[in-house]
């Protein structure tokens, strides 16, 4: 992506905020403006760099980072079930080592 699409693409993602904010259905919707922020984000990044660079998005830090963050985050999720089980089966074990009364 070269930074005149870049600059391009930004420009629409600010319209689309502005557009969606005279909606009320679409004003509180979160995707608009998190698309601006990584357009200003990607823009900036072309701004700073030598002239000619072009932005490739499967190289980019942030997308690259998502992978890694679901998957740690999917190996939270695991681990707390696991964790649950164990203490549920514990749980069933104390249960019935008690002793019943009549």
């Amino acid at each position: 992506m070269t930074t005149d699409a870049a600059a391009a693409a930004l420009n629409v993602a600010r319209f689309d905020v502005r557009q969606d904010s005279r909606f009320e259905d679409l004003a509180g919707d979160e995707r608009g403006p998190a698309e601006l922020g990584e357009w200003e984000r990607i823009a900036r990044l072309l701004a700073d760099a030598t002239p000619g660079i072009v932005y490739d998005p499967d190289s980019g830090d942030v997308v690259q980072a998502e992978p890694a963050a679901d998957a740690a985050a999917a190996a939270a999720r695991e681990a707390e079930l696991r964790e649950a089980m164990r203490i549920a089966a514990r749980a069933d074990e104390l249960q019935a080592l008690r002793p019943h009364r009549a």
